[in-house]
């Protein structure tokens, strides 16, 4: 695949020299907010990793090539989300053959990060089970490459509009460890717990570094989901956002909204119904998952033993 993937000088070097990188995904800016307040978002996130010591690569498909690491004028592209489509793994050959332009979810991010040498990813919540599932079998790629794929992926959980329950029982039987970085609940995404626990809580990002290194060390395949709650003060109220999620879930049914276009439906529904609170929060959280993850990947430079 590096034949195909463009990469920013900077990153190049970076990665060269055993620099931290952290990859981010580019259909949070694409198809989770708007423009231009998008565009600012994006600075923010790379400012947070490089204050941590790290450097931040976006990656994204643009005229069928590859990115990792977006220059200004690629990052506005990718913001105005000009015939900007919605790239998981399965769509990558099809995007780059056909030379067209698509944001990356977290399956494809995780994919070319881990292609182009990149062990750490920061995004918002990942995808999982749909509420359902089990009868329509709606499982998002995520978790599929979660299990196969060796990158550490820092999340504020699940999106809350998902089946949390079936998402970590499909986590466990795929062999995906999922670690509370200070928490033992697992994260809803706008809030900071859903009802289920986790088996493992970190005090810390040290230690988390210490475990991703232990088990690529040993040999283990497949990623490792780190959930970083939403800080207190931009939290939402589980009960008042389960009833946000059934009227915008009404409203995908009345709509016949299926596949990959229910997730950004529900999104943007949501979003209306809370008045843009949503997207404040979603702002925050996936900053806060940027700043976990740099220092995250700061301490797993430092610590032995290497993969």
């Amino acid at each position: 695949m590096k034949s195909y993937i463009d990469m920013l000088p900077e990153i190049q070097a970076a990665l060269a020299a055993g620099t931290p990188v952290v990859a981010l995904e580019s259909t949070i800016l694409s198809h989770g907010m708007p423009w231009p307040g998008n565009l600012g978002f994006a600075a923010e996130m790379e400012k947070t990793i490089r204050g941590e010591g790290a450097l931040p690569a976006t990656v994204a498909i643009i005229d069928g090539r590859i990115k990792v690491g977006l220059s200004r004028s690629e990052l506005e592209q990718m913001c105005s989300s000009l015939n900007v489509g919605k790239v998981s793994r399965r769509d990558i050959p099809v995007y780059v053959s056909t030379l067209r332009t698509g944001a990356t979810t977290v399956s494809a991010t995780m994919l070319i990060a881990e292609r182009a040498g990149i062990r750490v990813f920061a995004t918002g919540g990942i995808g999982g089970v749909h509420r359902g599932g089990e009868n329509s079998m709606d499982i998002s790629a995520d978790l599929q490459e979660l299990a196969h794929t060796p990158v550490a992926v820092v999340c504020s959980g699940a999106k809350q509009l998902l089946d949390m329950g079936r998402t970590l029982e499909y986590l466990e039987t795929m062999g995906v460890p999922v670690i509370g970085n200070g928490t033992i609940e697992f994260p809803a995404f706008y809030c900071r717990d859903s009802g289920y626990k986790l088996d493992y809580a970190a005090k810390d990002e040290r230690e988390i570094a210490k475990i991703i290194n232990t088990k690529w060390a040993m040999g283990l395949s497949g990623g490792i989901l780190v959930c970083n709650p939403i800080p207190h003060q931009f939290a939402m109220d589980f009960d008042d956002m389960e009833g946000v999620i059934d009227t915008a879930r009404e409203a995908a049914e009345a709509a016949n909204v299926h596949g990959k276009d229910l997730t950004p439906f529900m999104l943007n529904k949501i979003t209306e119904l809370t008045g843009g609170e949503s997207i404040r929060s979603n702002v925050q959280l996936a900053i806060n998952n940027a700043r976990c993850a740099a220092r995250i990947a700061v301490a797993m430079a430092l610590d032995i033993p290497q993969f």
